[in-house]
């Protein structure tokens, strides 16, 4: 009788019941927090592909733009070297266009890169050396 809430045996019997409704909570927030970072994880790897995607269009842009240019810029000096304009500045705008062509295959994958194609006519068909 000296004010306390603890039985004869010195343990409180309010304490089991807020320990399992303690434990009960943190279940509960721990498969929240868990749910939110699973949510986060696939946020992060959406964003990821999103900025792949970019950087991979980038790419392919900036090397058909530099193949019609490289091509107009040779076809220009061929025309002024030679006196022969516009015609250096057509055919060579063309090969830019086809090179340019080319090279976003090549990215895409689409067609086999030179080192590629060599490497494969040297290797025997059954694998063996």
């Amino acid at each position: 009788m000296n004010g306390s809430s603890q039985d004869d045996d010195g343990t409180d019997p309010l304490e089991g019941a807020t320990e399992s409704g303690l434990s009960k909570r943190r279940a509960q927030l721990d498969r929240k927090l868990k749910d939110l970072h699973v949510a986060e994880q696939a946020a992060a790897q959406k964003s990821r592909s999103s900025a792949n995607g970019y950087a991979q269009a980038v790419k392919i842009s900036s090397e058909f733009i530099a193949g019609v240019l490289v091509g107009a810029g040779i076809g220009w000096v061929a025309d002024e070297w030679l006196g022969t304009s516009p015609f250096g500045l057509i055919v060579f705008l063309l090969l830019g266009f086809a090179a340019g062509v080319l090279n976003v295959m090549r990215s895409a994958g689409l067609v086999a890169s030179q080192d590629a194609r060599a490497s494969k006519q040297n290797s025997p068909e059954d694998g063996s050396r």
